[in-house]
């Protein structure tokens, strides 16, 4: 689960390992791609800019994911582009040594620099694009919000139960949420996973021109994905920009909290914001900063009551 990028890691390394990955994929397909370029830090630190021998260009990742799936969200991510949401197209799926590699189309555009309300109002309007589109697609699973057990790998109850009194008080109400409301994502939506500024790009007028970073795909309620940009903003308030991180103003805040009272219902809100709270939360004390760790933490223990 990709959380934030890894702004930390130097470019001379980031570059190596995106040689190596061309040079992976080219062995695997005899696709001639050329490296061209990385994105800025801050945005996704994994990709890699390549260009194909017919000089158009496109966006290389790695993915834990197997070929096999990585076809079914091309599949979808193409029937969704027909409809006219601008998301990308996928031009080679291959599977490597460790994991798979996907080439998507280099959409036009760039993350935002800096948050402010207009962006927020702009994200929340290309997601509301996202509705109904898998009502075709019942093969994307309806994913579980694990908020009475565990789940594999992520979402662990365990981290919170161990960490310290905050994260128990909150393990506690997540409990509590998971008695009240079903434990699983419902309704035909297209859900975006990772739908944080980074993933969304935008031409120099302020439209958006490009949803990125698929990485996983759910069908569920769109709505769900505004919680964890709400959660990773509130991040990137509390800390001094660095590693090419954007700004955030406190009225793109205050505007996304708005729209969210607008748009869902009390016990909905309720059942995705101890979802979002226990898988940034678990990440942050396994992985993460201490700045993580409590920025998540005081932002999640303000929803209880």
């Amino acid at each position: 689960m990709a959380i934030v990028s890894d702004d930390q890691t130097p470019v001379s390394a980031r570059r190596s390992a995106a040689k190596d990955l061309v040079g992976e994929v080219n062995a695997q397909t005899g696709s001639d791609l050329r490296l061209i370029g990385l994105p800025d830090q801050g945005t996704v630190s994994s990709a890699a800019y390549v260009r194909w021998p017919d000089g158009h260009t496109g966006v290389l990742t790695r993915s834990i994911l197997s070929p096999d799936t990585l076809h079914l969200i091309a599949d979808v991510l193409a029937s969704v582009s027909a409809r006219g949401v601008p998301v990308p197209r996928y031009e080679l799926i291959t599977a490597l040594s460790q994991g798979s590699a996907i080439v998507q189309e280099q959409l036009p555009g760039s993350p935002p620099r800096h948050i402010d309300p207009s962006i927020i109002e702009a994200m929340v309007d290309v997601n509301e694009s996202f509705a109904g589109l898998l009502a075709d697609w019942p093969q994307v699973e309806l994913r579980s919000l694990y908020l009475a057990e565990s789940g594999e790998g992520w979402c662990l109850h365990e981290t919170l139960e161990r960490y310290d009194d905050r994260s128990r008080t909150l393990l506690g109400w997540i409990h509590d949420v998971a008695t009240a409301g079903p434990d699983q994502l419902t309704g035909d939506d297209l859900v975006h996973w990772d739908f944080v500024p980074g993933n969304v790009l935008f031409d120099p007028t302020g439209a958006v021109t490009g949803v990125v970073d698929w990485f996983t795909i759910a069908r569920g309620d769109r709505h769900f994905g505004l919680l964890k940009p709400r959660f990773y903003l509130g991040w990137l308030a509390a800390v001094a920009p660095a590693g090419g991180r954007p700004t955030v103003t406190a009225a793109a805040l205050s505007r996304l909290d708005d729209l969210l009272d607008q748009l869902l219902k009390p016990a909905t809100y309720d059942a995705y914001w101890a979802h979002w709270s226990l898988a940034l939360i678990d990440w942050a004390i396994r992985h993460g900063t201490q700045s993580e760790i409590d920025c998540y933490l005081d932002l999640a223990t303000t929803r209880i009551r």
